[in-house]
């Protein structure tokens, strides 16, 4: 595990976004393309800006295939669903062909919606296991990610698969990979900054016995992947460094 801090969310993008697009060339002038998983809600929205404009000539973007680590159940053009504020931060400027994006389907019911997913990814993947070439995540300042939440089923999740799961806090379902799936990736990248991140950061990192239940982003473990979080200053206050 690598722990990159930076002294503002500026810096820490500026940096992020290198090692996005040093893992993409590599990737794709090793197997010809990149399979990209892009997490959700406000934390990237600058990232992806950033990479689909200032940054958009260094990446041969015909080679990515972008995927979601989870989704909020609610329709496609709701202003919460993920995959809408990846298409206006990221996909738009890039002008990514539709049949590089794999959304997930919310018109469907959740366990449906969660199943058809599977099947796309089992599809792309030419039914062989699935690796994905990168893997960005956000965490919660419950420590969730994806949306493996604290106190939920799909803690508990030992199939790479991709499930439904209720969320009682949120009273609403939930659409993720799990976190054995997750693990498979070739690289896994956090991204979390903020104070009100630092409590759920010290316990995922720095707990010698480890509580999945409570705090979920310590499951993610590569099995044969790099970990690197990318975090700022202030999310590492409580951090004994």
């Amino acid at each position: 595990m690598n722990l990159h801090i930076f002294k503002s969310v500026a810096e820490l993008n500026e940096n992020l976004i290198a090692y996005v697009i040093e893992i993409a060339n590599k990737t794709i002038t090793s197997k010809g393309r990149f399979d990209f998983v892009l997490t959700g809600g406000n934390s990237p929205k600058e990232l992806y800006k950033e990479l689909s404009t200032t940054f958009k000539d260094k990446v041969d973007w015909t080679k990515v295939y972008f995927f979601f680590g989870d989704e909020r159940y609610v329709l496609p053009e709701h202003k919460d669903y993920n995959g809408l504020m990846a298409k206006e931060n990221l996909f738009n400027n890039l002008q990514t062909p539709e049949d590089h994006i794999f959304y997930i389907d919310t018109t469907l019911p959740p366990v449906d919606s969660a199943k058809a997913y599977k099947a796309a990814l089992d599809k792309h993947f030419n039914g062989e296991e699935i690796v994905f070439d990168l893997i960005l995540l956000g965490m919660g300042d419950d420590a969730h990610t994806a949306s493996i939440f604290p106190e939920t089923e799909l803690v508990k999740s030992i199939h790479p698969t991709v499930e439904a799961v209720w969320v009682e806090k949120l009273d609403t379902f939930r659409i993720s990979l799990t976190a054995p799936l997750i693990n498979k990736a070739k690289n896994i990248a956090f991204i979390t900054f903020g104070e009100n991140k630092a409590n759920a950061l010290n316990h995922v990192i720095a707990d010698e016995q480890k509580d999945y239940f409570i705090y979920p982003a310590q499951l993610i473990k590569p099995l044969n992947g790099n970990l690197d979080w990318f975090v700022d200053d202030k999310a590492t206050s409580f951090l004994d460094l």
